[in-house]
């Protein structure tokens, strides 16, 4: 009796990986030919078909016929996640809160940004993003399943129970703000750090596809974060706070940043100086890229001075990354990758002249893929993430 339980307790645990595989798949690539589905797990065709027919009645993926093709022989039906099983995704920041619906077909149905004013507490973002989701009910009930909440934080996060340990743009410390948000919406929320999400997201989805080893550098009204990928793998720390890129020294003469410390990056590099010389009281990433390209299109002294100095010190950033990192690829989101945009050729040459000439002879630095989207695809995979793992689950 003991061994035939045994046994059965090892099939099913052998079925649920192998659906996290299948349902994985399907959700990191896209539609997939059955067949494709079969060729890379190395499970047979009756094993794969008995794995969808399953995900298809947990209403996790879709199969359809495939488009009309000229091979010979019966064509593989399609498998595609999902899109009507979506999370939330919730983004704080010092001008506003930006809420996003995402499916798990990594496509984003919403994105509503809900400006502020001011720079939000806590409970007034939370009281903000529950509102906004609030509004949002309507269309999340031709949803088939709501799994939860991720929330991308533009500061350190606990990683067990979501609380914001430091925040210093959000002037937050020690704020409970996952579970103010599930207390205000009945949903299950999951918070980290904004620019590890990003970092996730376009290794997954953008311009880090295929990068076993990369750094991800965001820049934001919240200031500048990274999250860094070795080895295909988040380099998370002890406690979830690795990758703070955007506090490391680069002006030893520089000025107080909010962290204490003289002469970070993101005090030497940021996004309210170059509003400042835009003449913008405020914009969000792709208004910000426009103006930014339209007046040093335009010749601007004054843009263009602010431009080569940011890129000065970002590149005293981005050679620390290199050397003690050795990626294959960095990869720039938010007004970082518009300053990149405007001389692509400018920072990988300022790089490359002060990085270890072994590290930086196969690195490529490019701008983030996802755009507007990448917090909240980031913050979305955190919520389904539980899913993934587990797709028949309770």
């Amino acid at each position: 009796m003991n061994s035939g339980t045994t046994a059965g307790t090892n099939l099913d645990t052998v079925r649920r990986h192998n659906l996290s595989t299948v349902l994985g798949m399907v959700h990191r690539e896209g539609p997939l030919a059955r067949s494709a589905l079969t060729h890379s797990t190395g499970l047979n065709r009756s094993t794969i078909g008995a794995l969808v027919a399953e995900l298809v009645d947990l209403g996790l993926v879709r199969e359809r016929e495939p488009e009309t093709s000229n091979r010979v022989g019966r064509p593989s039906p399609v498998i595609a996640a999902d899109g009507r099983v979506v999370a939330l995704a919730v983004n704080p920041e010092v001008d506003a809160v930006t809420v996003g619906v995402v499916g798990l077909d990594a496509h984003v149905h919403r994105r509503v940004r809900y400006p502020t004013g001011h720079v939000p507490t806590a409970r007034e973002a939370a009281a903000i993003a529950s509102a906004v989701i609030d509004g949002l009910r309507p269309e999340l009930t031709a949803a088939s399943r709501v799994v939860g909440i991720g929330v991308a934080v533009p500061g350190l996060v606990r990683e067990e129970d979501g609380v914001v340990r430091l925040a210093p743009h959000l002037e937050w410390a020690e704020e409970p703000f996952a579970a103010e948000l599930a207390e205000a919406t009945g949903y299950p929320v999951v918070a980290a750090n904004d620019a590890s999400l990003g970092a996730n997201a376009e290794r997954l989805f953008g311009a880090g596809q295929g990068a076993a080893d990369l750094v991800y550098v965001n820049g934001g009204a919240s200031g500048i974060g990274a999250g860094v990928i070795v080895g295909g793998r988040p380099l998370t720390g002890i406690s979830g706070y690795a990758g703070e890129l955007g506090h490391t020294l680069v002006n030893s003469a520089g000025v107080r940043c909010h962290c204490g410390a003289i002469g970070c990056l993101e005090t030497e590099v940021s996004q309210r100086a170059l509003l400042r010389v835009l003449g913008l009281a405020s914009a969000d990433p792709d208004e910000l890229s426009r103006a930014l390209g339209t007046a040093v299109a335009a010749g601007d002294p004054a843009v263009l001075a602010e431009v080569d100095r940011q890129l000065g010190f970002l590149a005293t950033a981005l050679r620390n990354a290199t050397n003690v990192f050795d990626p294959e690829r960095i990869v720039l989101g938010g007004f970082l990758g518009a300053l990149h945009e405007l001389a692509p050729e400018r920072l990988p040459e300022l790089v490359a002249s002060q990085a270890l000439a072994a590290s930086a002879e196969t690195l490529t630095i490019t701008r983030a893929a996802l755009g507007s989207d990448i917090l909240m695809i980031g913050a979305a995979e955190l919520a389904f993430a539980p899913l993934l793992a587990s797709p028949s689950a309770p």
